[in-house]
């Protein structure tokens, strides 16, 4: 099936910004709270958001397959079960839809008061039930980084690391839509110089600038993706901020790896931009260092040019961007990531989210976490306010971007924007 949603000429007759992340060419995918109170499946057209759900009871998807209820729904589990064919066939009708020389809905008045939204009449939801979610360590540079911080340049590099994408099975529970606060953290630290820890608040909250991919049912038990086929199975992509407290982490990561100092919260941008969007926008990967098994080899462009940046807004203060990098950085690739974490037979069901791992770039400013930025905290980043960031401080809003960019086109994720308030307390 063609992909017309991304014909780049395509314009439509819903007003969207010329810098705007969601032109017709993305149709991404959302759960939103109406201004009636009703939960419905969603995209976005500039800074309009479309019913979905209102859409399909209107007659507009006839003639593709969808059950009654596909779109009114609270996620998009379901919706991503039925496979990448629905998926294409439902954005290209879209696009028609919306298409500027398509009058059918334009001209409905009645329609369109029933299907289209202002963003201030929306509240965004988790767009999936997450039933599991892997976090991956994907990126050469963090991963070199990070070694180097806690053993030596030497060894920076464990030794499987060039062979297999390390990755941790994390907690779905936390995982919260952009908008949300979390809370300060409290565990067990181990204080410098001390022999015995300590229980109290994380000194040291930060943030990890990832991406991560949401997968649809792709397997049984004891069957492997291959990896010329992971693709097909992979829905789309979110920001990902994955919150980590580094004292509490150095203290327990050894011998089983993160637990505490990752679970407490994970917060995602909520449009889900399908990989049919991002498709333009393929890139090659890095080289690999040393050969890698046959299961984890792959032909053509597996990476995809996506700019990233994160920024830090102190309470009442303009906001300042500390980092700038790249997801085409990631040493693993998605397609590598899927095909291991299934090679073992592990199956992967609808709405898994599978996390890139921090993505650092090769320069100083392109770094993905203050552990980096500030490298464990002896080169403080000074705010536009006056003020010093080592890590993240209580009041400080974190906030991560992204978008592809080329030949006058932009596909863009929105943001992921979190709020670090203190430890919860009961009232």
């Amino acid at each position: 099936m063609p992909l017309s949603a991304n014909n780049p000429d395509r314009e439509s007759w819903l007003h969207v910004d010329k810098h705007s992340d969601f032109p017709i060419q993305n149709i991404p995918f959302g759960v939103f709270l109406t201004r009636n109170d009703i939960i419905t499946i969603g995209t976005r057209i500039g800074d309009t958001a479309i019913d979905l759900g209102a859409l399909h009871q209107l007659g507009y998807f006839e003639g593709i397959p969808l059950t009654d209820d596909i779109f009114l729904q609270d996620t998009l589990n379901d919706f991503i079960a039925d496979g990448r064919q629905t998926w294409r066939a439902v954005r290209n009708r879209i696009a028609e839809i919306f298409d500027i020389e398509n009058n059918t809905l334009k001209d409905n008045l009645k329609h369109k008061e029933i299907v289209l939204f202002r963003l201030d009449e929306i509240e965004m939801q988790l767009p999936v039930e997450i039933g599991d979610y892997t976090d991956f360590y994907s990126s050469i540079e963090h991963a070199t980084n990070v070694g180097t911080m806690f053993r030596d340049p030497d060894n920076a590099l464990l030794p499987n690391w060039l062979h297999i994408p390390v990755g941790y099975h994390g907690r779905s529970s936390s995982i919260i839509p952009s908008g949300i606060p979390v809370h300060r953290p409290q565990g067990q630290t181990l204080p410098k110089g001390a022999t015995e820890p300590v229980f109290g608040p994380s000194k040291l909250v930060d943030f990890e600038l990832e991406m991560a991919f949401i997968t649809t049912a792709a397997n049984d038990l004891g069957e492997s993706i291959p990896i010329e086929e992971a693709e097909e199975y992979i829905f789309g992509l979110v920001l990902f901020n994955d919150w980590s407290a580094r004292d509490i982490q150095k203290w327990e990561y050894v011998p089983l790896g993160p637990f505490l100092a990752k679970n407490f919260a994970s917060s995602i941008s909520p449009w889900i931009v399908t990989l049919d969007a991002l498709e333009p926008y393929r890139v090659k990967g890095p080289k690999p260092v040393k050969p890698q098994l046959e299961y984890l080899q792959y032909k053509g462009k597996k990476s995809f040019d996506i700019n990233l940046e994160v920024a830090i807004q102190p309470k009442g203060a303009k906001e300042t961007v500390v980092s700038k990098s790249n997801f085409k950085y990631m040493y693993w690739n998605m397609s590598q990531q899927l095909a291991h974490h299934t090679v073992n037979g592990c199956p992967v069901n609808s709405g898994d989210m599978m996390g890139s791992g921090t993505i650092s770039g090769p320069t100083e400013d392109s770094y993905g976490s203050m552990l980096e930025l500030t490298w464990r905290g002896e080169k403080p980043i000074k705010m536009k306010d006056g003020t010093e960031r080592k890590f993240i401080n209580d009041y400080d809003t974190v906030i991560m971007r992204g978008y592809c960019e080329n030949d006058g086109t932009r596909i863009g994720f929105g943001e992921v924007k979190t709020e670090l308030l203190p430890v919860f307390t009961k009232k």
